[in-house]
């Protein structure tokens, strides 16, 4: 089992490296966000801007969610090995 470690290590970078990258852009997109209401009827260049904000964060939570899972999984599951060959290695 602890051959499949250097393989998990390089799986378990790429999966972090996305995550961290897809919440840099995520805070990039929302970075200049300001919380308006816009109370005339006719759509404003900024209310559409706030719009497509709006809909290009909503679009990438799935992923954030996704990556931040799958990061969380392999983490646990590496550190899992580890425990494991330890508690054999004492035994």
């Amino acid at each position: 089992m602890m051959s499949a470690i250097p393989a998990l290590l390089v799986i378990w970078a790429v999966i972090a490296a996305c995550f961290l990258a897809l919440l840099a852009y995520r805070a990039q997109l929302t970075r200049y966000e300001e919380d308006q209401i816009f109370l005339n009827e006719t759509e404003s260049t900024e209310q559409q801007e706030q719009n497509e904000i709006i809909r290009k964060v909503k679009k990438l939570s799935p992923l954030v969610r996704v990556f931040g899972v799958a990061a969380a999984v392999m983490t646990v599951w590496i550190v899992g090995i580890f425990t494991y060959d330890a508690w054999q290695r004492l035994k």
